[in-house]
């Protein structure tokens, strides 16, 4: 059974549909995201690992082996891309839908956010840079460097990547909490990956599967959330509300500084 979206009111402009556009918006770019970090997963897998030379020439010596890995080079950009603009519309979303954000959580998700996407960019680059100066080159590949850039690159991703992607999951875990946004069962489940991205040891490619399939599942959930919202919405209307409400907090302190002296 499908959901269908909320109905609007009679004269409703398409501009009155901003907030619940935005909450699509975040959550297709956190998919977007999610399934080119994916693909390009599967395409760089094929980078040799190891000390097997023999391995390692034949790939190097195989242009459609170096191919795929090229193509899972060139779609990380565009990941990468999504990602940026999957965090800063998340922080809008947030930010304009719910009264109270937590400045502090909200600016470390902000920084790791970046942090971990730019360290992603240099671990799949490193380990991909060989492959990419023989196809441009035209020269045979160093195995000495062969063998040294992949493990380069996997010290980037596991030992510092994979850490800032740990606080992006706490982060984003703890102001959906505050927020009521997220359900209870997937909050737990946020702080338990990042505690496993966090303390893990060792270099698996498992790992570099988990925050991908976090943030598919988190996007699949918001994008569910955003259909809830009333499709009349618009982000002036939330702005006056919140400081309707702010004024009216404001108006309370007041009364009560006046009446406590006398009291």
């Amino acid at each position: 059974m499908t959901t269908s979206d909320p109905p609007e009111p009679p004269g409703a402009t398409p501009t009155a549909r901003s907030i619940r556009d935005a909450g699509r918006r975040t959550a297709w770019l956190g998919i977007a995201h999610a399934l080119l970090v994916l693909l390009s997963a599967w395409l760089l897998q094929g980078v040799p690992r190891g000390d097997d030379l023999v391995a390692l020439r034949a790939f190097y010596e195989s242009p459609e082996s170096r191919r795929a890995v090229l193509v899972g080079m060139y779609l990380l950009p565009f990941a990468g891309i999504a990602f940026v603009w999957f965090v800063v519309a998340l922080r809008m979303w947030i930010s304009f839908t719910h009264r109270r954000v937590d400045a502090l959580l909200s600016n470390v998700q902000l920084v790791s956010g970046i942090v971990f996407i730019t360290l992603f960019f240099a671990a799949v680059a490193t380990s991909a840079s060989m492959v990419a100066a023989v196809d441009i080159s035209g020269l045979a590949a160093d195995l000495g460097l062969a063998r040294f850039l992949p493990a380069y690159g996997d010290t980037l991703m596991f030992v510092f990547a994979i850490k800032m992607a740990a606080m992006f999951m706490f982060t984003t875990t703890s102001i959906a909490r505050g927020s009521d946004v997220l359900p209870r069962w997937f909050i737990l489940l946020g702080y338990l990956l990042g505690l496993v991205l966090l303390l893990s040891p060792v270099f698996s490619s498992l790992l570099t599967l988990v925050f991908p399939l976090w943030l598919l599942v988190l996007s699949a959930l918001l994008l569910r959330r955003a259909r809830t919202i009333p499709g009349h919405l618009t982000m002036d209307d939330l702005a006056a509300r919140r400081d309707a409400a702010t004024t009216g907090q404001h108006a309370t302190d007041g009364t009560n500084e006046a009446v406590e002296p006398g009291t």
